[in-house]
């Protein structure tokens, strides 16, 4: 539409000026319709606005820190998007390939132009710049940094989607049974869901599991290498008493999210909201919670941590078997040792079944060799299998103390030979001693390198029968679990008897 400026002409009579009366008409026609889109314009932001904002549903839940006893909940279990509350997770796996060995926390990272490219918050990394991975722990608990925690995931797993993998693999271990993660940044994306439950067994894991990383979350800023970054969750963390942690998070598809943790007089309390409506409407919120959950949490309790991750299941990382063994390689048995000649033919083949059900199921795991461990040919793979199995012969300098009588037992003593070998591992308890020697069997051909030499013993033991390998050093022990947790494999070492 075009406009027309209205010219305005001296009138004699009043001194001033007259305007044309049709289009002073005009002018009055239309600005009541000009006026009513302005109005509706205000509104529009005023109300509309706002709203569509705080879409995102509301959940919550407390939760005794010590025990694990769930003290309040509201809409706890609702699949909701969590925003960046799913960097604790990436940090978990970062903590966790740190203990394994896989990665040290000065291990220069380099970006990808992926993790460059993540939209705000971000700590302004530059595709190709090289930065040590500490800094990029620091930057995506403290800023919550989505360009540094889509690097730490990719120089860990190698792309987003693997580390993404593994976050499931991990969350499926701890108990968290409606959470499935996409991405390690934790940006809208379909199918990112977790629920407020989920997220505080995740931050109770957090605190017990890693506790030498857990103070990262409460420093209100810290040097992240390129820049000085600022706490997002600084407001909660000066203003109530005992705050400690954890997580923020916000999209606008999740509203303002918050997993917080506080300690007072030894009480540890964890809350955690989904969908508020602003930062201060979050925080005003969680500290109620927060006051909620002490005043309810008994004083005194027998702590209860919750136990690390369990991944041994079917999809447990497995050294690749190149190639197939034709002999049974046990140990045949002593002459003698047998009650009838009839027994050694069936025992052998009972021994010769059970290994070849084991190389299967060697065979059929996914084939991922240990990190920083190279390749190994088939014929390396089957000379120590065969090293490893066959037994050595005995020492020639031990010798009985006293030769031996037809009418008496040979007594022999036997010199040490442990070396200070009096460690060894546990691989695990199962319900039959059947299943556990399989267990060990499995793992013997998995490990060859540090369990060479070792004892295999099963263990008869109240709740079951216990895996394991003795006749260790502590430092040969300490390297065969770091080696079996990368792989995803339970494993615990086991100290000398005392005295």
């Amino acid at each position: 539409m075009l406009w027309c400026k209205q010219i305005n002409k001296p009138d004699r009579k009043t001194g001033g000026t007259r305007q044309n009366k049709g289009k002073n008409v005009k002018d009055r026609q239309k600005w009541p319709g000009r006026r009513g889109l302005y109005i509706f314009a205000a509104l529009w932001m005023l109300i509309v606005l706002p709203l569509s904002a705080v879409a995102a549903p509301f959940a919550a839940l407390v939760m005794d820190a010590r025990t694990g006893e769930v003290l309040y909940s509201s809409n706890a279990d609702t699949q909701l998007h969590p925003a960046s509350l799913t960097k604790m997770m990436t940090l978990y796996v970062a903590f966790e390939a740190i203990e394994n060995g896989e990665i040290t926390l000065d291990t220069p990272v380099r970006i990808s132009s992926k993790a460059a490219s993540k939209p705000p918050s971000k700590l302004g990394l530059k595709a190709g710049q090289k930065i040590k991975l500490r800094y990029l722990i620091r930057a995506s608990a403290v800023k919550s940094a989505n360009d540094a925690a889509t690097a730490i995931g990719e120089t860990i797993e190698g792309s987003e989607a693997a580390f993404a993998r593994r976050m499931n693999r991990t969350a499926k271990a701890m108990g968290m049974t409606r959470t499935h993660f996409k991405n390690m940044s934790g940006l809208t994306e379909s199918g990112h869901l977790s629920t407020a439950r989920d997220m505080t067994i995740l931050g109770r894991q957090l605190f017990y599991d890693f506790p030498q990383y857990y103070n990262l979350f409460s420093r209100r800023q810290t040097d992240a290498g390129v820049r000085t970054v600022y706490n997002t969750n600084r407001k909660l963390l000066s203003a109530y008493k005992g705050a400690d942690g954890i997580k923020t998070g916000y999209t606008s598809a999740a509203g303002f999210n918050l997993v917080a943790s506080a300690e007072r007089n030894g009480e540890r309390i964890i809350a955690t909201v989904f969908g508020g409506r602003s930062s201060n409407a979050r925080n005003a919120k969680v500290a109620e919670l927060l006051d909620l959950g002490f005043k309810r949490a008994p004083r005194q309790v027998t702590e209860r941590p919750p136990r690390k991750p369990n991944y041994q299941d079917p999809g447990a990382r497995s050294l690749p078997m190149l190639s197939v063994v034709r002999k049974s390689l046990r140990p045949k048995a002593r002459p003698g040792s047998l009650n009838t000649p009839a027994e050694a033919p069936m025992l052998v083949a009972e021994m010769k079944d059970d290994i070849k059900e084991a190389l299967r199921e060697a065979v059929a795991a996914p084939a991922q060799p240990a990190p920083s461990q190279p390749a190994l040919e088939a014929r390396q793979i089957s000379e120590l299998i065969e090293t490893s199995l066959t037994p050595r012969a005995r020492p020639q300098d031990l010798q009985p103390d006293q030769a031996a009588t037809p009418d008496q037992p040979e007594v022999v003593s036997r010199v040490s030979t442990s070396g200070g070998r009096h460690w060894g591992i546990n691989v695990g308890k199962y319900n039959s001693r059947h299943q556990a020697e399989r267990i060990l069997l499995k793992t013997a051909l998995l490990e060859v390198d540090t369990l060479d030499g070792s004892l295999r013993r099963v263990v008869k033991q109240n709740s079951g029968y216990a895996a394991n390998f003795l006749g260790m050093s502590q430092e040969t022990a300490d390297l065969a679990c770091r080696r079996l947790q990368a792989r995803k494999l339970s494993c615990t070492t086991i100290g000398p008897p005392p005295g």
